[in-house]
């Protein structure tokens, strides 16, 4: 039986999410998954925006470096 970690975002933010795309309630279960997603998402931008902020010779990643790193992952 293998463990499951938990999503690092808060799940009541992520429930209130799924409610304000119109859903009347949320299971528990989804709200979690919704965060694995979230959680995903936001690794893979953070790790282009380092990405970027390295190549630009910078150690802080800025928010033009987010921006830049979402345009870039929807291209892909």
């Amino acid at each position: 039986m293998t463990q499951q970690v938990p999503p690092v975002l808060p799940l009541a933010p992520v429930e209130r999410i799924i409610r304000k795309a119109g859903a009347d309630r949320v299971s528990e279960g989804a709200g979690i998954e919704l965060a694995k997603v979230l959680e995903d998402y936001g690794l893979e931008v953070s790790r282009e925006a380092i990405t970027l902020a390295k190549h630009a010779g910078r150690t802080t990643v800025k928010e033009e470096d987010i921006r830049l790193a979402v345009a870039r992952i929807k291209k892909v």
